[in-house]
């Protein structure tokens, strides 16, 4: 590896590749193997390139259902190898008509209802982290204007709900998460958004809405394969506007993300 990756994008439903021809790093970390082995490689537009690092959280086939994601793998892999600002998309319903199909949110707020997963990298001691604003500051900014570029804004902010999954929400479900002021739902952005805070990671989401959640809409309600469509017909638009928001990053990181850990330290050393 030529240069380190200081920068990854973790690659949502559907979204499986990222980089052309990159050397790929298939890692074993304390917390089990990663969902793939971790592809880096280099970005270029113009004069401007930058090494990146891309991981397929389902696996390259999409083998690792929401709830079976290993999270505590995935964000440490990245770390070892460098990382310290983490790009993520991912597929949410709408939990509101404003929220259609085909439109991208940067949230900045988060509600986790997941259970029995692996939340955290410390099993002992007094370890709180200041989570009230789960999503980096800067690089929020970074992906609403990256985004803005050449299509329709996207929504700068809203909570998203985090469930386990496999299975979608019920109506009552999906009408009590929107009764509760909440703007999307989705199967992983927890942990993955409070381990890389425990790591000192910058991090952000960026939703690409491939439906209205069940007590939303009419019909039948959400199904796999209209996810899997609506994802796949904006795929490339989001790999241009992340390869644009990848160049723009600087290396400087002036937000409080790189002291979170301030007065504490990881049960591991990192590599």
């Amino acid at each position: 590896m030529t240069s380190t990756p200081e920068v990854a994008v973790i690659g949502g439903s559907g979204f499986y590749t990222f980089l052309r021809d990159p050397q790929e790093f298939d890692l074993e970390t304390p917390y089990g193997r990663p969902s793939a082995p971790i592809a880096v490689g280099t970005l270029t537009s113009g004069g401007d390139s930058r090494t990146v690092a891309f991981l397929p959280r389902h696996g390259r086939g999409h083998e690792h259902p929401a709830h079976r994601v290993n999270h505590r793998a995935n964000l440490w892999a990245l770390r070892s190898l460098g990382v310290r600002q983490v790009l993520a998309p991912c597929a949410v319903g709408g939990l509101h008509d404003g929220l259609g199909p085909g439109s991208f949110v940067v949230p900045d707020q988060l509600v986790d209802r997941t259970t029995g997963r692996e939340k955290t990298y410390y099993d002992a001691g007094a370890c709180h982290i200041s989570f009230a604003d789960p999503y980096c500051p800067r690089l929020r900014t970074a992906l609403l204007e990256g985004l803005a570029e050449g299509r329709t804004p996207p929504v700068d902010g809203g909570t998203m709900v985090v469930i386990d999954g496999p299975r979608f929400s019920t109506r009552a479900e999906s009408r009590w998460y929107a009764r509760q002021g909440w703007d999307l739902v989705n199967m992983t952005g927890m942990p993955e958004a409070s381990l890389a805070r425990e790591l000192e990671l910058c991090y952000a989401a960026v939703a690409l809405v491939t439906d209205l959640d069940a007590g939303i809409s009419s019909g039948q309600g959400v199904d796999q394969a209209e996810v899997f469509r609506v994802f796949s017909e904006h795929t490339e638009d989001l790999k241009r506007s992340l390869s644009a928001v990848v160049l723009s990053l600087t290396d400087e990181r002036s937000c409080s993300c790189a002291e979170a850990l301030a007065g504490m330290s990881l049960p591991l050393e990192l590599p």
